[in-house]
């Protein structure tokens, strides 16, 4: 299985979920493997050229999608940016309940949260 590198854009009241996501590429049973190039560190001058850095070296993006994305201005950036880099891009629910997909995605899609889907998509980039 060749491993893909992902860049993982989420706001950072949703860190717990991002470590969930993330360490489900080492359990045993994952259909996939992924290289995760999220940035942890806060806003900073230089933070937007080191982001569109990792975006450019990932081979895709996935957005964890919550109630706290349409004030993560970092997270919509990040959005942004991955599309206009042209990079393959999905979003993740992470609840049941909010589904609102940012307008910084474009044509992207929104998936519930499955192993099947986050598979899927690795797979195709």
């Amino acid at each position: 299985m060749t491993t893909k590198t992902i860049f993982v854009a989420f706001a950072k009241e949703d860190e717990a979920s991002r470590n969930l996501f993330t360490g489900q590429r080492v359990h045993p049973r994952s259909p996939f493997e992924f290289t995760d190039m999220s940035v942890k560190e806060p806003y900073r001058t230089e933070w937007k050229q080191r982001v569109r850095t990792r975006i450019r070296r990932s081979d895709g993006v996935i957005a964890l999608i919550s109630s706290s994305t349409p004030r993560a201005t970092g997270q919509l950036w990040e959005l942004s940016c991955a599309v206009s880099e042209d990079k393959p891009l999905l979003g993740i629910w992470l609840s049941d309940t909010y589904r609102v997909k940012p307008a910084e995605m474009g044509a992207a899609p929104c998936r519930t949260w499955t192993w099947e889907a986050v598979a899927d998509f690795i797979d195709t980039v």
